[in-house]
């Protein structure tokens, strides 16, 4: 057991903000050694741990359960105490800090207090930052729609503006935002996820100084929640009408059709769709190919150079408001594509 406390820096982010892509460049990078990466989704069925192949199977954990900051008592602050021993290599725990990764609709208030209050944690553990990723493109509407986003851009120190690359020129604006939400924030535009790993960890130790009173208010409310509830149990409410769905296909999957769906989904449903990506097996081809978009965008489709288990389904995750499992089942299905039950 390390005498001193192990860093954690928490990088978070709105659902299609590019922490994922954060996180392989860094892998690419070799930025992550001796770096336990802790990786959540929202839903029951993730993919991002199955995407991150850069990163050795052993380096990264799938904190799968739920969305983190739902069942934050229970399972991140089990894995964070037992990681050390449960995670070990010839009986050594071998990582010298941690990066936790939160799901793209986290509140963090709830993972920082965790992190911060919690008796267990902070006797092995220390926040050092947190790092939170701006989709440029979607981040305004983002901002005023969704109240997790606020706060995910407020207890930030620092801000990745990412996607600049897809606009004409600077988003003043939405840095100005930015800038009143996170006074004491650097916002650093970066593109294909070309962050450093020290932002993360070398503002340490975690400071509410600099930012808004409404961290500090957000942070009281959580250890008073702490206090009365039993959080054993996930909070399925509380992001309301957004919902986690994931379609499985067995057969190879047709590309044209599935094309042919993805874009009625977009023309019809796009502003409700905040999440989608995908893991698929094409018709004629025997590497995996890999989607992903954000109510409007959808970037280029990438071959993965193997396919990360054995498992060589396709698998779609849809993380949507106002749209249930049902109604995505049967718009796949409309265009001859029939997903398991």
């Amino acid at each position: 057991m390390n005498s001193r406390p192990i860093p954690i820096g928490v990088l978070t982010g709105f659902l299609g903000s590019g922490k994922t892509t954060v996180l392989k460049h860094l892998a690419h990078q070799g930025e992550l050694s001796r770096t336990l990466v802790l990786v959540n989704e929202f839903g029951e069925v993730g993919l991002d741990h199955h995407l991150l192949t850069p990163i050795d199977d052993d380096t990264l954990v799938a904190v799968d359960s739920g969305c983190i900051c739902c069942t934050i008592r229970a399972d991140l602050v089990r894995t964070l105490t037992e990681a050390p021993w449960r995670y070990s290599r010839d009986g050594q725990c071998w990582f010298d800090r941690v990066i936790i990764e939160t799901t793209g609709i986290a509140d963090p208030a709830p993972v920082l207090q965790t992190i911060l209050g919690d008796r267990a944690v902070a006797r092995q553990y220390a926040l050092a930052g947190v790092v939170t990723a701006v989709d440029a493109v979607n981040g305004a509407a983002t901002l005023e729609q969704h109240l997790e986003a606020v706060k995910q851009v407020a207890v930030a120190d620092h801000i990745l503006l990412t996607k600049t690359d897809l606009l004409d020129g600077e988003p003043a604006a939405l840095i100005r935002q930015l800038n009143q939400l996170a006074p004491s924030a650097i916002v650093s535009p970066i593109v294909d996820g070309a962050a450093q790993v020290n932002w993360l960890f070398a503002n340490g130790p975690y400071s509410l100084d600099g930012k808004s009173s409404d961290v500090e208010r957000w942070l009281r409310a959580e250890l008073a929640v702490n206090g009365q509830h039993d959080h054993t149990h996930p909070d399925r409410n509380r992001h309301g009408q957004i919902q986690a769905s994931c379609l499985t296909f067995s057969a190879p999957v047709d590309a044209a059709l599935f094309e042919s769906c993805l874009q009625m989904l977009l023309q019809f449903r796009g502003p409700d769709l905040l999440r989608i990506k995908g893991i698929i097996n094409v018709a004629g081809m025997d590497r995996p190919m890999v989607f992903h978009g954000v109510q409007h965008v959808f970037h280029e489709p990438e071959v993965m150079a193997q396919w990360p288990s054995d498992d060589h389904r396709s698998r779609i995750v849809v993380i949507a408001q106002n749209l249930n499992h049902a109604e995505l089942h049967a718009c796949f299905a409309g265009f001859g594509l029939e997903a398991e039950a």
